[in-house]
């Protein structure tokens, strides 16, 4: 049995520009982290007695006797590309699906990263992103951008740059006071809405050629916020402010990404005195984030009381095997009873 632990993520500047057909002409980059809640894969290979050839619990159920079979594109897909047979799959996240924390790709990291520990394998974090990026976007077929997928297998508070149909992943270099100012005065709550970003991601797409000068824009905030995150004698407010410029940009840039209910959330936000935030992800529904002054953090809260508040700690280490067991795999059809 094969155990994996992969870590969501909260992505905060650049969203957009981590699609290829916007970094690889003008560049792109974006800054995030990942959190303390994560995705647990759980897979072993399916005893021979079982009337099924393989087991797969997600959502759902799907007991299957080939490949072709599976329901699940991303299992599916990644079990031809890996050449694995005969398994139950478990899946377990501590938050829900299609919420804008990137689950998705957090799965298919852990997924793939699971396999090749399944065959004996251990690969680097790059390879797992590379593989997760093709995986989600060649085989799947599904839009969207790079940045989860690397977030996901590195971990940690990072800057991650695009370009020449490549990535490049940066620690940010933040003070571990100021580190830890922020992690304080961010709240994270949930809409409710679940909803698959590749279809808002579709929309956004069709209108990225209207689109070019907003994330032009998105992409120079990053560099601000960086400026910002490490330079300790800046004003850390900074920062939910540029969240703020960062979601009107990114609200305007296709019908999808917002509605009346969730312009409405953010605006009692920053009401209640929050400097910014925005909601996390493709856009649709899923978390929202603020960014709030300590002394105003208790007002934040109690507007959003009827909202599950979800407290969170960001964290370091990426995707992880926590359980090795391996056992011997002899294929069903050379087992002699």
């Amino acid at each position: 049995m094969i155990i994996t632990k992969t870590p969501f993520r909260m992505s905060f500047f650049g969203g957009g520009t981590d699609m290829p057909s916007f970094f690889n002409e003008y560049g792109g980059a974006v800054i995030s982290s990942t959190i303390d809640k994560y995705a647990y894969v759980i897979v072993r290979h399916l005893p021979p007695f079982m009337p099924y050839f393989t087991e797969l619990c997600y959502s759902r159920l799907e007991r299957v006797k080939s490949i072709d079979e599976i329901e699940h594109p991303a299992i599916r897909e990644a079990m031809r590309m890996l050449d694995i047979h005969e398994i139950r799959l478990t899946y377990e996240g501590d938050l829900p699906a299609r919420t804008g924390l990137g689950t998705s790709s957090t799965f298919a990291v852990g997924m793939l990263n699971a396999f090749y520990v399944l065959k004996g394998k251990q690969v680097g974090k790059r390879k797992l992103a590379e593989d997760a990026i093709h995986l989600e976007r060649d085989l799947c077929k599904e839009v969207g951008g790079w940045q989860d997928q690397v977030a996901a297998a590195f971990g940690g508070f990072n800057r991650i740059d695009f370009a020449d149909n490549q990535f490049k992943e940066t620690p940010i270099i933040i003070h571990p006071e100021r580190k830890t100012l922020l992690n304080e005065s961010l709240l994270l709550f949930f809409t409710g809405i679940s909803r698959f970003s590749s279809d808002i991601q579709k929309d956004t797409v069709s209108n990225q050629k209207n689109n070019i000068s907003q994330l032009k824009e998105m992409l120079s905030l990053v560099n601000e916020a960086q400026s910002v995150l490490e330079d300790k004698h800046s004003d850390m407010n900074d920062f939910g402010r540029l969240l703020d410029e960062s979601w009107r940009l990114k609200r305007g840039m296709g019908s999808k990404i917002s509605n009346s209910n969730i312009d409405s959330l953010y605006e009692r936000g920053l009401k209640a005195g929050a400097l910014g935030g925005k909601l996390l992800g493709a856009g649709g529904g899923g978390f929202l984030l603020f960014y709030v002054e300590p002394d105003k953090k208790a007002n934040v809260i109690r507007e959003f009381q009827d909202f599950m508040q979800v407290p969170f700690m960001f964290e370091n280490e990426g995707t992880a095997t926590v359980y090795y067991n391996p056992i011997e795999y002899i294929p069903r059809k050379e087992i002699v009873i």
